[in-house]
């Protein structure tokens, strides 16, 4: 497209204004066409989104995981369920690499500002997340708290009634914060394939259409191929065709040759 762009001359430039008359309209007063305002703001979140998944993608992801977190924290409450998404789908190295990150990044540690910035019980579900592989090589608490976590999604598997189970264990944690801890720890693919459905929805909001650049950048090199497999099982659609559906331009062809690059 840029390189057809840039050999146009003027008089190619008011002939393309002429022929899309849904885009540009002829002023009232003066002679010249103008574009209409919503396709200015149309095309400048295009045009976003494309430089997020290029600079998402060529960013170290110590750091792309700590400003990820920190964006989570400056935001409303229910942008939380950001954080138990990167403390519970990380290895244990790739979870100390965000926190060194954070630290140089923003001079504090990201256990310090969970606690000070987050209220009431989702506090201490977070603090203990982010907290979890404190040391480089504590594998064990990895595993214990995989454990719990299979323990945990079998007993709700056994219910079937997930709210009735979470009031009988008398807890005050919510609900969504209880599942995504369970479906990050145990089933990534699962969690990662809803995600992308409701990034992909006609009535997503900007925070749920972030998530699909989010999604497919972070786990290109990690599980995609996986989470390409369980979201054609699920919605009965391949997830390249969904992102041909809905993204456009240089957008969509860079996050469906991310998918596809995983064979």
């Amino acid at each position: 497209m840029m390189e057809i762009l840039v050999k146009w001359h003027p008089e190619d430039l008011t002939t393309f204004r002429n022929e899309n008359s849904s885009i540009f309209l002829k002023d009232k007063y003066f002679l010249f066409e103008r574009w209409q305002d919503y396709h200015i703001a149309f095309l400048v979140k295009e045009f976003l989104r494309f430089q997020d998944v290029v600079v998402q993608w060529t960013m170290h992801p110590w750091e792309r995981d700590a400003r990820m977190a920190r964006k989570a924290l400056d935001g409303h409450p229910q942008a939380y369920g950001l954080l138990i998404e990167l403390a519970c789908t990380r290895s244990s190295d790739e979870l100390l690499g965000a926190r060194k990150a954070y630290q140089s990044l923003y001079g504090e540690s990201i256990e310090e500002d969970v606690a000070s910035r987050v209220e009431g019980i989702e506090r201490q579900l977070l603090v203990a997340l982010v907290s979890t592989y404190r040391y480089e090589g504590s594998r064990i608490n990895d595993v214990a708290v995989r454990a719990e976590a299979i323990k945990l999604g079998i007993t709700i598997n056994r219910h079937g009634d997930k709210k009735k189970l979470f009031k009988d264990e008398e807890t005050d944690l919510d609900e969504t914060s209880l599942k995504d801890t369970i479906y990050c720890l145990y089933a990534p693919s699962m969690y990662f394939s809803k995600i992308l459905d409701s990034a992909m929805k006609a009535n997503a909001n900007e925070d749920e259409k972030e998530a699909l650049t989010r999604v497919i950048v972070t786990r290109a090199n990690v599980d995609i191929k996986d989470i390409a497999e369980k979201y054609n099982k699920q919605y009965g659609t391949p997830l390249t065709k969904k992102i041909e559906d809905v993204a456009l331009g240089n957008y969509k062809d860079f996050l469906v040759t991310l998918v596809q690059r995983a064979g």
